[in-house]
């Protein structure tokens, strides 16, 4: 609550030059997209037509006062000669706003929950900071945050589970990150793996279009982090809370930390 959460939205609002004060809403949006499924459908839709609206009004804004930012260039860049439509730029937002923020500050939480719990991990990557990019790496593998919804297209049997049409089903990405096939000790976090072909970010032509964005916004989270707090564990494991729906990552995460002054007086 104090610190993942608010990284990617200051990110995103960054980008798109929108208030940072708007991270509230973007994050009450992505609830409606991502944990809001068990929710009343009234509920949802009211969740989105908020959604199009505040965009909507920001659209407007933006195209009668252009500037140097990721909406002015999707209100004008043309494809075929021609410019998007305003349903178009609303969509690729709304896309940038539900797939940039939870999933990365879900990405951050766990990593930082991995070393709070894993101190000789914590300890190593503070000996050795240029680890650091292998690591998130591996905390990606390890933690990967995104299971994808797919609707059953026709009655069909897999692995002896039968799947009705209309089934809703989930595609754990990180199912395929422990697969001991593909990797050596693939249920062990391995800091400095070098063989890491991970599906953190998917594969292929849907592969996350943002996601060397997302490394960097947790490489620096995690970096700034350890450099304030050299030493931190949970403060209480059984307080720690995860997130329900297609993202994975922790909700409530307490953390003990211990001051850089009372680091150097050990």
């Amino acid at each position: 609550d104090q610190y993942a959460k608010h990284i990617p939205p200051a990110v995103i609002a960054h980008m798109l030059d929108l208030p940072l004060a708007d991270g509230e809403l973007f994050r009450e949006f992505i609830h409606t997209a991502l944990e809001g499924v068990a929710e009343d459908q009234a509920v949802r839709q009211a969740g989105w037509q908020k959604l199009d609206a505040y965009l909507d009004r920001r659209i407007a804004e933006r195209s009668a006062n252009l500037g140097d930012d990721l909406l002015s260039f999707l209100l004008t860049v043309e494809m075929g000669g021609n410019r998007l439509q305003p349903e178009h730029v609303r969509g690729t937002v709304a896309l940038l706003l539900i797939a940039g923020i939870d999933t990365t500050w879900s990405a951050i939480g766990s990593t930082l929950w991995h070393l709070a719990k894993t101190p000789s991990d914590l300890a190593r990557l503070g000996r050795e900071p240029e680890l650091v990019p292998t690591a998130v790496e591996e905390l990606l593998r390890a933690y990967a945050p995104v299971t994808m919804a797919r609707v059953v297209a026709k009655d069909i049997e897999i692995g002896g589970c039968p799947m009705k049409e209309g089934d809703w089903v989930l595609l754990p990405f990180p199912a395929a990150n422990r697969d001991p096939q593909a990797f050596d000790r693939a249920d062990e976090v391995i800091l400095d793996r070098e063989v890491n072909r991970h599906t953190a970010f998917g594969l292929g032509i849907h592969r996350c279009v943002g996601s060397n964005l997302a490394r960097m916004e947790v490489r620096v989270a995690m970096e700034v982090f350890i450099e304030r707090f050299p030493e931190f564990e949970l403060a209480d494991p059984a307080a720690v809370t995860w997130s329900v729906g297609q993202v994975r990552g922790p909700r409530s995460l307490p953390i003990r930390v211990r001051s850089r002054v009372a680091t150097r007086a050990k």
